[in-house]
């Protein structure tokens, strides 16, 4: 009976070992699948770059740094610069960020605090689709609807507004042309409202309600519990949903190439026509002849991954000091 015993307790161990065995090598597997997954991550990266390097030596080797500081665009003489693209870029990405900052925060406030919960989840669909509405379509809808009314009546009233204010006058000068830097930020604006809007809703969301409560039973307002409470609880979240809508403003391309008047200059006037880096690219890549045109093309795509690449950078450079802040805060 011993034996028997004891040959069925070393059967038990080998069949629990083959299991552990067996699960191991699973795990192993496992490891190795997401390395290769973060390794092909790695690879497109160090492929986009590459490709985005080869074709625009060309133009580096010709222009130098040059490219970037002159505004200069003629296809006709080769003479190619950036400046003014890269103006357009970042102010009208600046801008768009200036409107829908605040009024993605709001939105936010509103479902989370202030919303009756019936209509919650209805207005934060709403808001959502938003994102999933084609980029063409916001740029027809800018056109066609946006720009003749800001032509006619949003552009005179800001020009006799504050035309004549000293430090702003320069911003707002100039005929009403109805498509130009400040229409391009409008529709940007509402183009990235809803990853604002739907990444800071769900920061909030992770609030633990005691402390909302306990600064309620301290007698503090709505505005107070939000401003004192939740921002500081949440800022990692809410400037990382910041950082994404930028992420998106910076590359747009169609809408943004239908209102932003397709100027090569630059004019102090946010009333003006401009031009961004991506919609420079679309209007110009596919009747692009001669190897330096195409390359100064090439070449603007690289600086914009590169302004990409830096922003996201620096978001996460501030995030990560925010994290820390606060670590030492508690």
């Amino acid at each position: 009976m011993a034996d028997i015993a004891l040959t069925e307790n070393l059967a038990a161990v080998a069949d629990r070992a083959a299991v552990v065995r067996r699960f191991g090598m699973r795990d192993a597997g496992f490891r190795w699948l997401t390395r290769l997954a973060a390794l092909l991550v790695v690879l497109v990266f160090a492929g986009v770059i590459w490709s985005l390097v080869m074709g625009a030596m060309p133009s580096i080797k010709h222009y130098g740094w040059s490219f970037v500081t002159t505004e200069a665009w003629n296809p006709v003489t080769e003479k190619f610069g950036a400046l003014a693209s890269i103006y357009g870029t970042l102010v009208t990405s600046f801008l768009a960020m200036l409107i829908a900052v605040p009024v993605g925060i709001g939105i936010a406030i509103f479902l989370t605090e202030i919303c009756p919960r019936p209509l919650r989840r209805p207005i934060g669909i709403a808001i959502e689709l938003l994102a999933g509405i084609p980029s063409i379509i916001y740029g027809i809808w800018g056109l066609f609807v946006f720009a003749p009314e800001f032509q006619q009546t949003v552009e005179p009233w800001l020009i006799d507004l504050l035309g004549n204010v000293p430090l702003v006058r320069a911003l707002f000068e100039g005929p009403p042309y109805g498509t130009g830097i400040f229409t391009a930020s409008f529709i940007l604006s509402i183009m990235v409202l809803p990853f604002i809007s739907a990444v800071t809703r769900d920061v909030f969301e992770t609030v633990p309600p005691m402390l909302k409560e306990a600064a309620y039973g301290l007698g503090c307002t709505t505005w107070e519990v939000m401003w004192r409470v939740v921002l500081p609880f949440t800022r990692s979240g809410v400037v990382g949903g910041a950082m994404l809508a930028l992420g998106r403003a910076l590359g747009e391309t169609m809408a943004v190439t239908f209102v932003i008047g397709n100027s090569h200059h630059i004019h102090t006037s946010l009333l003006s026509p401009g031009t961004s880096i991506s919609a420079t690219i679309a209007n110009e890549f596919a009747e692009a002849v001669g190897d330096l045109y195409i390359s100064s093309l090439i070449e603007l795509g690289l600086i914009l991954f590169a302004i990409t690449f830096i922003v996201l950078a620096s978001a996460q450079l501030m995030l990560r000091t925010l994290e820390r802040r606060s670590g030492g805060a508690s």
